[in-house]
């Protein structure tokens, strides 16, 4: 068993709470990786607020990036020492895995928020020997040690700073993917981008990287729209002093070709449906409480415009994540200017920061 240092929710809508916990060896199929760092994550929050059912105590964090210690006797494409940036989980082995799209995986939900693995076990235990929910993304990053596997590990480059690439496991490709991979916009299209927090911003850089003439980000943050103005977007609106469909359409008469909806809020979603051209598509990305409602009007659809909702941008982690650290070594997906490192003991501060605004992207560096 290896001895770590992680940050528990044990309950619902309260601080984390900062413990030794011990982790058994990696099973066959398994690897032990020594995290480095961390990325925090929309979707942690709505967790550790009990918006997913996943079972406290948990260990979250879906973000991780590090260091390969230990490998399964299975595992044939990592081994020790070899420099991974984490993922989301899926089984390899239903019709969705196996025909290419295992961010469709049947079993996405439960190898990603039941709380163990599939045989009902988790490899996390308290000091007191108990077992903790874990299993996280299959990964439970927020830890200085984390099991996870070869499918959701991607294995980097050691020149690639490995503190900083952890959100491009979940958030940034989210919203990078959702471009380049779910809508695939054509050179010279608009697009509206709702929030501008990680997954939107990466959203506005992947719409330049892939051509879009014209790029309107709405947020209520005047700053993260300065931002996203440096990063790619040609028109902004601050949505607390305009209406958001009707200044879109004073830019874009017709309306937008694309829309993205980033936050969750069943408001905005219907927002991001109203400003569409004919046709035009909307993506959903926001994560919400199982259970949130949107109303739209049905009589929008008519006309050939269509709502799709985009889990983890259709990524596949193995394929998009270096692409993302390619354009990001080319100067062309900077994403480097939307993170604040904090230490592991200072998750509270950064979950706070992040929901308050202050920070796009809080990333946690683990001590050794």
């Amino acid at each position: 068993m290896k001895e770590a240092y992680a940050a528990i929710s044990r309950e619902k809508a309260q601080p984390l709470v900062l413990e030794c916990i011990g982790i058994d060896e990696p099973r066959p199929d398994e690897i032990l990786v020594r995290i480095v760092a961390s990325g925090v994550c929309h979707t942690d929050m709505v967790v550790r607020d009990q918006g997913y059912d996943v079972p406290q105590p948990v260990v979250l964090g879906h973000e991780g990036s590090g260091v390969v210690e230990l490998v399964g006797s299975d595992v044939k494409g990592l081994a020790p020492g070899d420099h991974v940036a984490l993922s989301y989980a899926y089984c390899g082995k239903c019709e969705k895995c196996l025909g290419g799209t295992p961010f469709y995986c049947e079993d996405f939900f439960g190898r990603n928020f039941r709380g163990t693995r599939p045989d009902g076990t988790c490899p996390i235990h308290d000091s007191h020997g108990t077992p903790i929910s874990g299993c996280f993304f299959e990964q439970s990053s927020f830890a200085t040690y984390a099991i996870a596997s070869e499918r959701n590990a991607v294995k980097v480059s050691k020149d690639v700073p490995l503190e900083l690439i952890g959100p491009l496991g979940c958030g940034l490709q989210t919203g990078a993917g959702a471009v380049l991979n779910c809508l695939k916009p054509k050179p010279g299209s608009s697009i509206a981008v709702f929030g501008a927090g990680a997954v939107g911003m990466a959203a506005v850089m992947a719409a330049k990287i892939a051509g879009c003439s014209t790029i309107i980000v709405i947020d209520l943050n005047d700053e993260r729209l300065e931002l996203a103005m440096e990063l790619g977007a040609s028109h902004t609106i601050n949505a607390l002093q305009l209406d958001s469909v009707r200044a879109i359409k004073e830019i874009v008469p017709q309306g937008v070709e694309f829309s993205l909806e980033c936050t969750s809020s069943p408001k905005v979603f219907r927002q991001a449906v109203d400003c569409l051209g004919t046709p035009g598509t909307c993506g959903l990305v926001g994560s919400s409480a199982l259970g949130t409602e949107g109303i739209v009007d049905i009589g929008n659809f008519l006309f050939g415009r269509t709502l799709v909702g985009v889990v983890e941008g259709q990524s596949v982690p193995s394929k998009f994540v270096p692409e993302l650290i390619e354009y990001w070594q080319q100067g062309r997906f900077p994403f480097d200017k939307l993170v604040q490192f904090y230490d592991l003991d200072q998750i509270n501060e950064a979950m706070a920061d992040s929901e308050s605004g202050k920070v796009i992207k809080p990333i946690l560096r683990m001590k050794h």
